[in-house]
């Protein structure tokens, strides 16, 4: 499921290339699950784990130009391709571990985190992170373009009771975190889970 950060990066950059095109037809999906947000023109918004930035252009929509839109990633050569894709105009591009934000407490409306989860050496820690950057009240949409079922088929994989992202799992996880989820979806849709960020 997790990995440490050096596998991570490497598991990106070698994919890092060619990601966009794996994968053409996610952008609706991506638009969805960012309306699912709520975001308000102005509001401040983080893409944890942002890869080639495919979720930039919406958050940008969403917020206007008055609001603040930052994709952060661990990858160097995923934030390239965001950069060669152009979507580095929609946000602001920052190389870092969502483990370790370089950013001010309580200084954002929501997060958008994409596939990020499976991802996280410390789920826990890096969820306490995020909520540490977010306002009291604010939301987190954790995203995958498919649900858990096409994801596993897709990996050559069974689902197992200890996946992170089953329900019961991903509510204790966000619960004990400083999250309280709002909503759950995962079915044949793409994976969606909201929560709130409670002070």
């Amino acid at each position: 499921m997790s990995d440490d950060p050096t596998h991570v990066q490497e598991f990106f950059t070698a994919r890092a290339a060619g990601w966009d095109r794996r994968f053409p037809d996610d952008g609706p999906a991506y638009a969805a699950a960012v309306a699912a947000l709520g975001l308000r023109e102005g509001n401040r918004v983080l893409d944890a784990g942002c890869g080639t930035g495919r979720a930039l252009p919406p958050l940008r929509a969403a917020v206007g130009p008055s609001g603040v839109v930052v994709g952060a990633d661990l990858t160097p050569a995923m934030l390239r391709e965001a950069a060669r894709a152009g979507r580095d105009r929609d946000g602001s591009l920052l190389l870092t571990d969502v483990a370790a934000l370089p950013l001010r407490s309580a200084s954002l409306d929501a997060v958008f985190a994409a596939g990020l989860i499976a991802h996280l050496p410390d789920p826990a820690g890096s969820l306490r992170e995020i909520a540490r950057v977010v306002r009291p009240g604010g939301v987190l949409a954790l995203f995958h373009p498919i649900g858990r079922a096409a994801l596993a088929a897709r990996q050559g994989r069974a689902i197992t009771p200890d996946d992170l992202r089953a329900e019961p799992n991903l509510r204790a996880l966000l619960s004990g975190s400083g999250w309280r989820m709002t909503s759950y979806v995962d079915e044949d849709t793409p994976f969606l889970a909201l929560a709130v960020h409670e002070d």
